[in-house]
């Protein structure tokens, strides 16, 4: 039996991609895994921490006899970093402590570490991030791959970009592939689908868009695509789910809107609940997915489940995760996006075809799997130090 530390700082903070994958691989773990001890480590004190962990961790809202949340007081991320952490690390003799991107700036020599590294788009378009955020991440994230014994990438493309770019040995990194929240597996209702619609303002046929609106998802570049099919098919709707704003948002977007006068056609529903994106999903004629990078591609997944057809960037983590399930285009052909998505709004064949290819691609994630393979990476590193 060994003593686990995992760190969930980030679970319950509303953030999208990386807080998802860990929060369902979390719950998975736990309620996998009735053996070796967990310690959740977070900064929410209290009831606090009670209320945003256990719904979104705990299978039935209590956590297993195996597993506890601390509570570590910080006052702030420098604070956690460089006191915090390490000296729990020590005092509870922890074997193996698993976090994300960026590790305590010292981590005791028996303890094991395990870092998810989700993507290196800091890395491959520096140019999408601001300085002080690249100096950071730059600085910290070779220490933590050098620290730690095992890193965790959820595609083969993560895992060769971890290689290509950093000099880590492929032995080094576990492919661990992300899945598709609960949630998307039970089909909404009718009701549902009326509920949303009412609720967030939305249209009878739309595109949908999920996720952030910094420059590498390359939304403005949708937009404008957008335009173009708007042009022969005025009723269409873009729908754009994710926070406007913010420090790494795309005001080229906002640029692009005014030059084509799309004021009446895009809709900002800003942050979903989680309980809501499959009837979002459902209620989508099709999903875009136009980024110019990305570690993964659960919006992929996600729109599967719906059978809401799909057009993605042609870029490799795609076509990993997507295979034959998605209608394809060159991330910087505003003429090639436009009729890829304007055809799968029009083509009830396409439509079908990608329904049937995207419920088998599904088949080949799931969160068990990617749990035990986790709990088989701690295990084997935790033998290796004892």
């Amino acid at each position: 039996m060994k003593t686990i530390a995992i760190d969930v700082r980030l679970i319950g903070r509303h953030r999208t991609g990386d807080e998802a994958v860990f929060r369902n691989l979390v719950r998975s773990v736990l309620e996998l895994d009735r053996t070796n001890q967990y310690v959740l480590l977070t900064d929410l004190a209290g009831e606090e921490a009670k209320n945003s962990l256990l719904p979104v961790i705990a299978s039935e809202g209590t956590l297993p006899e195996n597993a506890r949340i601390v509570t570590l007081s910080a006052g702030g991320k420098f604070s956690w970093n460089l006191f915090c952490v390490p000296l729990f690390l020590v005092r509870n003799k922890i074997d193996v402590f698993h976090t994300q991107y960026i590790l305590p700036l010292f981590v005791p020599g028996r303890t094991s570490v395990v870092a998810h590294i989700h993507d290196v788009s800091f890395k491959a378009f520096p140019k999408y991030i601001g300085l002080m955020d690249r100096i950071f991440l730059t600085a910290f994230i070779p220490k933590t791959m050098r620290r730690s014994d095992k890193l965790v990438a959820p595609s083969i493309f993560t895992r060769d970009e971890i290689m290509k770019r950093f000099g880590v040995p492929s032995d080094k990194i576990a492919v661990i592939p992300n899945a598709l929240d609960p949630s998307f597996l039970v089909q909404p209702m009718k009701d549902d689908l009326s509920r949303i619609r009412s609720t967030y303002g939305l249209p009878d046929r739309f595109i949908l868009s999920v996720g952030t609106m910094q420059p590498r998802k390359n939304i403005a570049f949708l937009v404008r695509a957008f335009a173009r099919i708007r042009k022969v098919d005025p009723g269409l709707k873009l729908v754009l789910v994710g926070g406007k704003g913010g420090r790494h948002y795309d005001h080229g977007i906002d640029d692009v809107i005014r030059e084509e006068s799309l004021e009446d056609s895009i809709i900002f529903p800003g942050y979903v609940c989680q309980e809501d994106m499959p009837a979002f999903y459902a209620s989508a004629t099709v999903l875009a997915f136009p980024s110019r990078y990305e570690g993964f591609g659960i919006p992929l997944l996600e729109a599967f489940s719906a059978g809401t057809p799909v057009s993605a960037s042609d870029i490799p983590p795609f076509r990993e995760v997507g295979g034959d399930a998605v209608s394809y285009f060159d991330p910087s052909d505003i003429a090639g996006c436009a009729d890829s998505l304007y055809t799968l709004v029009i083509d009830e064949n396409a439509r079908l075809r990608q329904e049937r290819s995207g419920k088998n691609r599904l088949r080949l994630y799931s969160w068990s799997d990617s749990a035990r393979e986790i709990v088989a990476c701690y295990e084997s590193l935790s033998e290796h130090k004892s």
